[in-house]
């Protein structure tokens, strides 16, 4: 397994992470997600991407237990917080109140007295930024979190976050959380090279633009019982990938793959990580040997003509559906 820094910081990290996002608690169950973070395990892959929201804390809880017994020095364990953990006014942002009380609920679930990377999940317009990242820079202080970063921010937030961690004298963020692939590439015009610049490195979600790069689904044809079209959780995230065009090009992008030796997967995830700023590719999975196959995908060296045909192909239009975004809206 290929190990990279994240970002500037000195915190190295497996190329291909796991995370459980939809599978933990919801669509496998728990001897299953068990077995599939031992197949990660053994596979090298060291990251392990969660939150708390994720199947109303299940999937921390689950990840805890499978992880229990294992290093916990040898591990990077990440979490997240913003969205609603409860009905209260409270249970939700990135307040102080509610940072606080979600990292020792998420520290309990997850069985462990820290987490590496402490994320806030998504970007809080109703709480002052100021309060938010002295929070956080409590909780490094405090040895909670280790390092501190972002999901899903745009260029504009984050340089905001950088102004002023540097002017109060607060830790800064090492890292931010986008969604990219083949699929969609909205980070490239603004957020890589602003976090390029700044050394914060890129920890993307959903490489395999939710199973779609892997070839599973064909175009004119139903989505396989029991993949994540057919979830209820996960539907409304792939539906924007599952037009017969985006599915045709994929098609074609099979054939690529298959002439240089790769599955469709393998090539998709190896493509995300040769872009600059990549620290590493998240990947979930609801079989093990799907594991298996996405960790082979660090390390793997594509040649430029190859690169450049896969563009071609897919070309720099992401597909567009809010869904995928999972943005809240900006406040009036």
């Amino acid at each position: 397994m290929e190990h990279r820094h994240l970002g500037r910081s000195g915190l190295k990290v497996s190329a291909i992470a796991y995370g459980n996002w939809i599978t933990h608690g919801d669509q496998i169950a728990e001897d299953q997600a068990r077995s599939c973070v031992r197949a990660a395990l053994d596979a090298g892959i060291t990251t392990f991407d969660t939150a708390d929201v994720y199947a109303r804390g299940a999937a921390e809880e689950i990840l805890g237990k499978a992880l229990a017994g294992t290093r916990r020095e040898s591990l990077e364990i990440f979490t997240k917080v913003y969205w609603p953990t409860g009905t209260g006014q409270n249970d939700r942002g990135l307040s102080r109140k509610h940072i606080m009380e979600s990292i020792h609920a998420s520290l309990r679930r997850l069985h462990t007295d820290y987490v590496d990377l402490y994320q806030a999940h998504r970007y809080d317009y109703e709480t002052p930024l100021e309060e938010t990242m002295r929070a956080f820079d409590d909780l490094v202080r405090q040895g909670k979190a280790l390092y501190i970063g972002v999901s899903e921010w745009n260029a504009t937030q984050i340089a905001d976050a950088l102004r002023i961690a540097e002017e109060m004298g607060l830790d800064r963020i090492v890292s931010n959380q986008p969604q990219f692939s083949l699929l969609w590439r909205v980070i490239e015009p603004e957020v890589l090279p602003l976090c390029q610049r700044e050394g914060i490195g890129q920890i993307v979600w959903s490489p395999l633009a939710q199973g779609v790069l892997t070839g599973k689904y064909h175009p004119g044809q139903p989505a396989p019982p029991g993949s994540r079209a057919t979830v209820p959780s996960g539907s409304s995230f792939v539906k924007g990938f599952m037009g017969d065009d985006v599915l045709e090009r994929v098609e074609k992008l099979g054939e690529l793959a298959a002439q240089a030796g790769l599955s469709p997967a393998r090539l998709a995830l190896a493509w995300v990580l040769a872009k600059p700023g990549i620290s590493a590719a998240i990947v979930g999975a609801t079989k093990p040997e799907q594991v298996v196959e996405n960790a082979s995908a660090a390390g793997i060296e594509l040649d430029v003509s190859l690169i450049a045909a896969v563009e071609e192909l897919m070309g720099p239009v992401s597909v567009r559906d809010p869904a995928l975004t999972l943005s809240p809206p900006t406040r009036p």
